[in-house]
């Protein structure tokens, strides 16, 4: 059976001059795979990220070794390296023949890292201006009237700003439902902060499973004081109400089949003020108070 091309890569073998097709290690396969996910996150291209970690781990090589190695045509290559010397990750050699070398994984991580920080800086520079634009074009006129709606989000990050920014919304109560795992996401992010700043501003609740894992947590927001119940485990998505006007279900989704292995799962949400949901998740909310 031959080897599935994403399993193998091109070795030069100096002793009989020519290249061969060796088998990667599926433990390597698996770092490398959770590098390049991580890479893509900070905006590089598929191609960018196979070039960059070929040079970061062969070391120096000339654009046509590189374009061979990673089966690349030549020509796409050589815009590949100079795209990624703009962005600080890759050098050119002054020699004969002309030879690239990448920089060390941190740093080029620090320079990524940088560079999406003078994005964001940017465009906030930028907020302003384009407000003031935005708000001198007329409008057709707004309709007032309050309307019930929802809300679909996906990945952690959009699911954890909506909850901050249902937090920050609230100005009476806030009511949490979390099992251990939907806990341990909430307590690593910057919402545990969040909330223990709120809770000086309205009441906070936070119900959660009997597992050693919440104990812990809770035991570290020592700050919450008698305002939680510890009922027995429930077979339930992570909910949140905010001043019994809007709610935020969050669940993990399983993901489709022929995703990466290590990804089962994915977060998902669901936000709406639609008041029936917001009072049945409020009912439901005081049963498990009271279990």
């Amino acid at each position: 059976m031959a080897l599935a091309m994403e399993n193998v890569v091109k070795i030069y073998d100096k002793q009989n001059e020519q290249y061969k097709m060796v088998k990667q290690d599926q433990t390597v396969t698996k770092q490398l795979s959770t590098i390049e996910e991580t890479l893509a996150r900070f905006g590089l291209l598929k191609n960018e990220i196979k070039v960059y970690l070929y040079l970061a781990r062969a070391g120096e090589k000339k654009a046509g070794e590189i374009a061979e190695a990673i089966q690349l045509h030549r020509t796409e290559t050589y815009r590949i390296l100079r795209d990624l010397e703009k962005k600080g990750i890759v050098f050119s050699i002054f020699e004969k023949p002309l030879k690239f070398t990448a920089v060390d994984l941190d740093k080029a991580i620090d320079l990524l890292v940088d560079a999406q920080k003078i994005k964001i800086k940017l465009l906030e520079q930028e907020k302003p201006s384009l407000v003031e634009l935005w708000q001198s074009m007329p409008m057709t006129k707004a309709d007032v009237a309050k309307k019930e709606l929802f809300q679909m989000l996906e990945g952690e990050q959009q699911v954890l700003m909506k909850a901050n920014e249902l937090l920050e919304r609230s100005t009476e109560r806030f009511q949490i439902y979390a099992s251990a795992d939907y806990f341990s996401e909430l307590y690593y992010s910057d919402f545990s902060d969040m909330l223990k700043a709120q809770s000086r501003k309205v009441e906070v609740t936070v119900v959660t499973d009997n597992s050693l894992k919440s104990a812990y947590f809770l035991g570290q927001m020592t700050w919450l004081g008698n305002s939680h119940r510890v009922p027995e485990p429930q077979k339930l998505p992570c909910f949140m109400v905010a001043d019994n006007k809007e709610i935020l279900i969050a669940f993990h989704e399983r993901a489709a089949e022929g995703d990466d292995e290590k990804k089962k799962f994915r977060t998902a949400a669901i936000w709406t003020n639609y008041q029936a949901m917001v009072n049945t998740l409020q009912t439901l909310f005081s049963k498990l108070l009271q279990s």
